[in-house]
């Protein structure tokens, strides 16, 4: 934990001027905000209404906390009243784009109706009768769409129609009901929700699909409408918490995981939620800590920046970590990471004592059976690392490419996937592909699931995939799935992860191998900036960031090649980017092994492995680089 804890006051502050900055970026009837930067994907008009949208979730909260009352929210509700009026004014060149020109604008109009509904007695209420009735008719045309994805977004439908119904708006049950059983879909083992039909388990599990309901319950016109789901909503958002707060580095860093990152500090709203609704396996003060690491990993790292502004980056403006669509106001639903300050002062979140994250005191390791993931956190470093055999952003028996944000075997809070044109066209880090003579590397999309569960002190996965090359189409653009195009057979790909502390024992057997495939490449963690590289016999190590990422080989038989892929500006933490490597001649039928590794201090000792196959059941026995010594029996047949 920091040594001298926030409090409320300096979050108040650090809201204020996020505000402050962004709203210098105003037109001048407040109905937009358009931060500097080149147009986003949707153009400037879409730009502005996201500025207005996004920062008014914050402004919102910092009203609602205030009870209306005081300088800073009578201010607020002054400038956003005067933007609400502009923006609905069909006359006014300032005007929102309306939710049938554009979808971006059903985003944003979830955020405009649910912080209206959190404001009402000091916003709503005090608006002219017509700019009321302007708003009325801008949200109105969400009732009856059935253009919203079966996604997140049942939930911008959601709300928009259950704050019409409490102003005696347009609304309808059947709408209601269908996005509510869209959203009951989503719903994995262990209160996981996946974002749609896909494998898409990453950050939107918490700062969408988690907030959305706990939020909406709350809202005037939803009395009625979640009854009997409230309970719930609860005990899954509490039993997610439990495995939520194991993904959070010493640091505050959340996982570098997953679509839309650069929301950052979006992750810590989940743990304000958690608070909000009451769930009891989390106290408030360790889900208050949660949310405070990981605003001020941020916070302590330029965000924002000089200028007041959130950009499209992570600790610093790096703008290919945005999708497609995002703008240059985009980053401004981080400020659902500062849902806290809604509450008064006097709330438990506020007044109960801090308690540490997980991994600040002690080593993590566990299994989350939704998205396939086994969590591994060390206390000495602080990192937070998952071997992923369940995710990948597509159907299981998809051909479609690997998205470097869902489908690698690893991801952490201390290192980012590679994400130049190379990490998505030919992945390596923390993969294992077959090249053809050509260079080009197999992706593992549509992989099936074949375990998850923790072995004594050894955390244990696998998956098994029919490895392809894609021939992507060209310019597809990134909304965060891999590239599509023609796809053709590689082999039949079984990887298994036996994981401790900082290391992976990576075991890998290619079967029914196409004649074109004549390489197996095997990549380790991805590490940004300068250090030493090793290279020698079977072993290569990179070092960046005061991290040693290494691969060794662990097989008998032929020596591999190695080596380090160096790519000079491939991701957000730093440059260069560098992967080390293994190659393997292609041998069908043969288990390799590999020790991949990730840590401050490699260790010194060796790591030692045997395999014995036998009876549909594959019998390793490790020899960890602590001395520990674990058996492990793997079934190798798929399960049903």
């Amino acid at each position: 934990m920091p040594e001298t804890e926030w409090t409320r006051a300096d979050w108040l502050r650090f809201a204020d001027g996020i505000l402050a900055a962004a709203r210098r970026h105003a037109s001048p009837g407040h109905a937009r905000i358009t931060p500097p930067g080149p147009e986003g994907g949707y153009g400037r008009a879409v730009d502005g209404l996201e500025g207005f949208a996004r920062t008014f979730l914050l402004a919102g909260f910092r009203i609602a906390g205030e009870r209306g009352e005081g300088p800073v929210a009578t201010e607020l509700l002054e400038w956003y009243s005067t933007g609400l009026a502009t923006g609905t004014d069909p006359n006014s060149p300032e005007r929102w784009v309306r939710l049938g020109e554009h979808a971006q604008a059903k985003v944003e109009a979830a955020s405009i109706a649910l912080m209206l509904d959190l404001t009402r007695p000091w916003l709503w209420s005090r608006l002219d009768a017509s700019v009321r009735q302007r708003i009325v008719g801008y949200l109105a045309p969400a009732v009856g769409d059935p253009t919203y994805p079966r996604i997140n977004w049942v939930w911008f439908r959601l709300v928009v129609q259950t704050f019409l119904r409490s102003v005696d708006g347009p609304w309808s049950a059947a709408d209601v009901a269908e996005d509510l059983a869209t959203h009951d879909t989503f719903r994995r083992a262990d209160g996981w929700l996946a974002d749609g039909p896909a494998r898409a388990f990453d950050h939107y599990t918490g700062w969408a699909l988690h907030l959305y309901p706990a939020l909406w319950a709350r809202m005037a016109g939803a009395h009625e409408l979640a009854g009997g789901r409230i309970e719930r909503d609860r005990a899954d958002l509490d039993r997610f918490l439990l495995d939520a707060i194991e993904l959070v580095g010493a640091d505050g860093s959340p996982l570098l995981q997953g679509r839309s990152l650069i929301y950052r500090f979006a992750a810590a709203a989940p743990f304000w939620v958690g608070g909000l609704a009451g769930v009891p396996s989390l106290s408030p003060g360790r889900l208050r800590n949660a949310a405070e690491r990981i605003v001020r990993h941020f916070a302590g790292r330029g965000v924002p920046g000089t200028d007041g502004l959130l950009t499209l980056g992570w600790h610093h403006a790096w703008p290919r970590l945005a999708q497609a669509y995002s703008g240059p106001a985009s980053p401004y639903w981080a400020s659902k990471g500062l849902l806290g300050i809604a509450l008064p002062a006097d709330h438990p979140l506020w007044t109960a004592p801090a308690e540490p994250l997980p991994v600040a005191e002690r080593d993590t390791l566990r299994a989350i059976a939704a998205p396939g993931w086994i969590v591994s956190g060390t206390r000495d470093d602080g990192v937070v690392r998952i071997v992923n055999h369940g995710t990948d952003h597509e159907v299981e028996g998809s051909e479609a490419g690997d998205s470097p944000l869902y489908a690698r075997i690893g991801y952490s809070t201390a290192t980012a996937p590679v994400l130049d044109e190379a990490g998505w066209t030919d992945p390596l880090d923390q993969s294992v592909v077959l090249a053809d003579r050509a260079g080009h590397h197999s992706h593992r999309s549509g992989l099936c699931t074949l375990d998850v569960r923790v072995d004594g002190d050894v955390g244990v996965a696998g998956s098994r995939a029919a490895a392809h090359w894609v021939d992507a189409e060209p310019g597809q653009r990134d909304h965060g799935s891999g590239r599509t195009g023609k796809a053709r057979f590689a082999a039949e790909l079984t990887v298994w992860s036996l994981v401790r502390g900082p290391w992976e024992l990576r075991l890998i057997r290619v079967e029914a191998a196409a004649e074109a495939a004549v390489k197996l490449r095997i990549g380790g963690w991805a590490v940004a900036g300068g250090g030493p590289i090793l290279v020698s016999g079977g072993t290569a190590a990179a070092t960046g960031a005061a991290l040693v990422s290494r691969i060794v080989n662990l097989s008998g038989g032929d020596a591999p090649s190695a080596g380090v892929a160096v790519h000079p500006d491939g991701g957000p933490l730093g440059r260069p980017v560098r992967v080390p490597w293994l190659e393997f001649p292609v041998r069908p039928g043969r288990w390799l092994a590999t020790l991949v590794e990730l840590c401050a201090t490699p260790a010194p000792q060796p790591c030692r492995v045997s395999l014995d196959e036998s009876g549909g059941e594959l019998h390793v026995r490790v020899t960890w680089p602590d001395g520990a010594d674990t058996p492990h029996p793997i079934t190798l047949k798929e399960k049903g």
